[in-house]
């Protein structure tokens, strides 16, 4: 496994900051809805869709700022030296983690990319080459993998299913 850990965080950026943009806008849309009722009759009248678009616009403008937090977040943590990890280490924070699993279809590969922020976030190998997940240590998986070792494996429960995985290799 030998991914550009610094291009991977660059790919999470760009994606934050094109949610960070769609949240801008669909406030700004929000809001102008929300003032462009024509008259003052139907203001009155609509003042219920008024009340909804201003919730809206508050909801997009929250999603924006957390969305900000999370790209400060990512930036401090992609300024240091990136953290190594031994094929065998313990998952840490920067850790890229293999894991397999057994469905119905047989045995299946993952990989997860072990971040600050980003949770649920599908990143795409050099290339495009493959996809790997985004897990943060407050995620489900990401909780259940922290520390872990090759060899180990973990139980999740997500959506009400329980998974099981082995980790295969820590980078």
């Amino acid at each position: 496994m030998s991914l550009d850990k610094q291009a991977l965080l660059v790919q999470l950026a760009e994606r934050l900051q094109q949610s960070d943009r769609l949240a801008h806008r669909a406030e700004a849309e929000a809001r102008e809805a929300a003032r462009s009722l024509a008259t003052e009759s139907e203001k009155k009248e609509d003042g219920r869709a008024a009340l909804e678009f201003g919730s809206l616009a508050t909801g997009q403008a929250n999603r924006a700022r957390r969305v900000q937090e999370e790209l400060l977040a990512l930036t401090t943590f992609g300024k240091g030296p990136m953290p190594r990890f031994s094929r065998q280490g313990p998952v840490g924070l920067g850790a890229l983690v293999d894991v397999s699993t057994e469905d119905e279809d047989g045995f299946a590969e993952r990989t997860f990319f072990m971040l600050p922020v980003g949770a649920g976030t599908e990143l795409t190998g050099p290339g495009g080459d493959g996809f790997l997940s985004v897990i943060t240590p407050a995620s489900p998986v990401g909780r259940a993998l922290m520390g872990r070792k090759a060899g180990d494996t973990v139980e999740v429960t997500l959506a009400g299913e329980v998974r099981e995985w082995t980790v295969l290799e820590v980078a």
